[in-house]
């Protein structure tokens, strides 16, 4: 198969000292980035902890589809919007 010793020329199985430098740096950016983002939305972490109680309590055997389910039918916070706010004119 040509595919598969194209595969074996591009992988050589170590990156370089440089490559792997700038692969240490980029991960160490997207932790903080990361962490960033999420101490700047905590309503990230109500979410997930909200979904993974329903996991825990109702044990679904298609996870995948619960989750679809769970995400796609999320209840807006309560308290104003701005739509529809008859405050605003």
């Amino acid at each position: 198969m040509a595919g598969k010793d194209t595969l074996t020329k591009l992988d050589s199985g170590k990156l370089s000292d440089e490559q792997q430098q700038k692969l240490r740096q980029f991960k160490i950016k997207t932790r903080i980035d990361n962490e960033r983002y999420l101490r700047s939305h905590p309503e990230v972490e109500e979410m997930i902890s909200d979904f993974l109680r329903d996991v825990l309590l109702k044990r679904p055997t298609d996870i995948r589809e619960f989750a679809a389910d769970h995400f796609t039918n999320l209840n807006p916070p309560p308290g104003p919007t701005l739509e529809g706010s008859s405050d605003v004119e």
